[in-house]
């Protein structure tokens, strides 16, 4: 019989190596077909599966228009992303839009229209009937569009696109009070639909971004709408901003808690940060441009904090920084065109932002109103809601099909 001392210094025996789990296979691009129009999609720790928001009958950016006829109901699908099929569909009140994941992994959240909702990963992952927490019922004319929670799970920001404010949640009250509205701190007041919602790495501060900045501001009203939007938002408005919100002061007085602006073009949606968190890069929608912001310069220097704009494709949206920050590939939804044809991704060279060179290196086909981007943990693939094609595109970020466009710069 072995000692204690021996048995101590027995070899473990070794642990087979982790399913490789998120990747697009044999194909550099896989597609996996979804029950509904899929707005963001999250993927798991292990990139094993992704949470996909499908809308419901609401037309998102206006829970105020009438539901459109026929709509199927919204809800939360899951996709195995190791086989590349969806497994379950669960339904949702409301209309779900983004969503984001606690990060001890345990809760996914939702924002879904005018409510928030909470969802148990583990039962939701396991097909439980009871995967469903509970709602958050406070803002019926909110709006909601976009989330995020504080790297300790303790603070939840909303943005609500109609009612131009960031809500602000104590998440531990949240869960603890079975998601009573009480937990609700109060709104960020913002300018006319706040989406994105990113923290600076240190988390000390958060920016969002506001299609129109507020009317106290006084900018130049430099911006026109296309064709289609027309009646809803006037011939003339002003440029959109980054608002930049301190977000200890967020937690206990949310109203004074901006503390700093910046012009970022016209209908600014979605901000993305390099890695280290220096470079902050905006989709102008409405200019068809990213632009690239030195976010030193955010406090004390907003004004001449721009560092350059890239044309890109109809109508950008979604964005994501690849290659450890060497790349930003950025959605062209063509939203505004009422056409259900496949647009593209435009992959942008970082390094050449500014510069005076071409910052284009190509496109990537996908499918129609490619809308969200997000990265698995392992940086290695990237997944994208082809909202009118209703599809979830799984891509390998090493293998892109760029294709080189000679016709953008």
């Amino acid at each position: 019989m072995l000692g204690a001392s021996m048995l101590s210094c027995a070899r473990a025996p070794e642990r087979p190596p982790p399913v490789e789990c998120g990747n697009a296979g044999d194909a550099p691009v896989a597609m996996v077909e979804l029950p509904g129009n899929p707005f963001q999609a999250i993927p798991t720790a292990d990139g094993c599966h992704a949470f996909v928001s499908l809308v419901g009958p609401v037309e998102p950016g206006d829970p105020r228009r009438p539901p459109t006829p026929g709509a199927a109901k919204g809800g939360v699908a899951v996709v195995n992303l190791a086989k590349l099929s969806l497994e379950r569909v669960v339904t949702l009140e409301g209309s779900p839009y983004g969503m984001v994941l606690t990060h001890d992994g345990r809760l996914l959240i939702v924002t879904s229209d005018d409510r928030v909702a909470f969802l148990d990963t583990t039962l939701l992952l396991s097909g439980s009937a009871s995967s469903v927490l509970g709602y958050l019922h406070d803002a019926p004319a909110a709006g909601r569009m976009y989330a995020n929670v504080t790297s300790d799970d303790r603070w939840l920001f909303m943005s609500d696109e109609s009612s131009r404010t960031i809500s602000v949640v104590d998440l531990a009250a949240a869960r603890g009070s079975n998601f009573h509205a009480d937990s609700v701190v109060g709104q960020i007041p913002v300018g006319r639909a706040p989406i994105a919602l990113t923290f600076s790495p240190d988390e000390r501060l958060l920016y969002t971004t506001s299609q129109i900045a507020p009317d106290s501001y006084g900018w130049a009203q430099d911006c026109s709408p296309p064709p289609s939007e027309l009646a809803r938002q006037g011939p003339r408005y002003a440029t959109g901003a980054i608002l930049v919100i301190d977000v200890a002061r967020a937690t206990r007085e949310p109203a004074q808690s901006v503390i700093a602006s910046i012009p970022a073009g016209c209908n600014p949606v979605r901000l993305v940060t390099s890695p280290d968190g220096s470079v902050a890069y905006v989709s102008a929608r409405t200019d068809n441009a990213v632009l690239a912001f030195d976010t030193s310069k955010f406090l004390n220097a907003p004004g001449t904090a721009l560092i350059g704009r890239v044309p890109v494709g109809d109508a950008p949206v979604g964005l994501a920084v690849l290659n450890l920050g060497a790349r930003v590939a950025v959605t062209n939804s063509n939203r505004f065109a009422d056409t259900a044809a496949a647009q593209s991704l435009t992959i942008i060279d970082t390094k050449k932002i500014g510069t005076g060179e071409p910052a284009v290196i190509g496109s990537v086909p996908t499918g129609a109103f490619p809308r969200e981007l997000v990265l698995t943990s392992n940086q290695q693939t990237l997944l994208l809601t082809n909202f009118g094609s209703k599809t979830l595109a799984i891509m390998d970020v090493a293998r892109l099909p760029i294709k080189a466009r000679k016709d953008q710069n």
